[in-house]
């Protein structure tokens, strides 16, 4: 299975959902025209960091992002893994990813499981308590949300599971661009699968954002890296090289996790 996958790596209008909405759609269109199998957009794309206004802000039930997610892939006929919105229930907000088919399905819902505590999130946030797991095209996936790459386990929870491509969508801040570079790759090669990174660009308030989202093969090769503005980047992964790298160096073969 070969994807064409393009990241929409762009500045998020501060707490402003209508233009953040606006300009979604505007960019999916401009991202379509190059006939991608799969679109990613980045984490909180619709409200940003305004966690004091969330309660205000956020989609309440996530049905003004899931309308558009479902309207535009079927317009498109793209698969579209939606970042993450701020999605307002009777149990509080969740920081929750939308994957959608290219029939306009929602295939996937993940909220973000760890919070973090830096940027406050925990104390508008509520943690999610599901896995990442999705399908596309009958190929296992899997989601995460920015801070969740820190923690390995819960990637490989994911990928042995035979997820073969994982996708990561943020906001990750300037001031550890390193640190998410060498995670990503990282994960890339310790899982044998491949990452797709989507992150945002430009600042708010509180913090300047460093772009660089990212496409890496299971070699931990980078196929594409934008810089820190704002850009779409494209790569076509071939799932096939997935199971090619875990046949050459079987380590979920080798694995012992009896004595972990």
């Amino acid at each position: 299975m070969n994807w064409k996958i393009a990241c929409i790596q762009f500045d998020i209008a501060f707490g402003n959902p209508e233009a953040n909405i606006d300009k979604v759609y505007k960019l999916l269109k401009v991202a379509g025209e190059e006939k991608p199998d799969i679109i990613v957009l980045p984490e909180l794309w619709s409200t940003g960091y305004d966690l004091e206004r969330l309660n205000k802000i956020a989609d309440s039930g996530g049905f003004v992002t899931t309308k558009l997610l479902k309207s535009a892939a079927k317009e498109l006929g793209v698969h579209i893994v939606g970042g993450s919105i701020a999605k307002k229930t009777n149990k509080g907000i969740y920081n929750t990813m939308l994957t959608v088919n290219n029939d306009g399905e929602v295939v996937g819902e993940y909220s973000k499981l760890h919070l973090f505590r830096l940027m406050d999130e925990h104390h508008y946030l509520q943690p999610g308590k599901t896995d990442g797991m999705f399908q596309l095209d009958g190929e296992h996936c899997a989601g995460f949300i920015c801070y969740d790459i820190r923690f390995p386990e819960w990637i490989r929870a994911h990928t042995t599971k035979d997820a073969k491509a994982i996708f990561v969508v943020a906001e990750w801040p300037l001031a550890r661009v390193e640190h998410w570079r060498t995670l990503l790759i990282a994960r890339a090669i310790e899982n044998q699968c491949f990452v797709i990174a989507c992150n945002r660009s430009g600042a708010d308030p509180n913090n300047a954002f460093a772009g660089h989202s990212m496409i890496i093969n299971p070699w931990g090769e980078v196929l594409a890296e934008a810089g820190v503005g704002e850009e779409i980047i494209t790569a076509t992964v071939d799932l096939a090289k997935v199971d090619e790298v875990r046949k050459k160096i079987p380590i979920f073969e080798d694995r012992r996790p009896q004595y972990y």
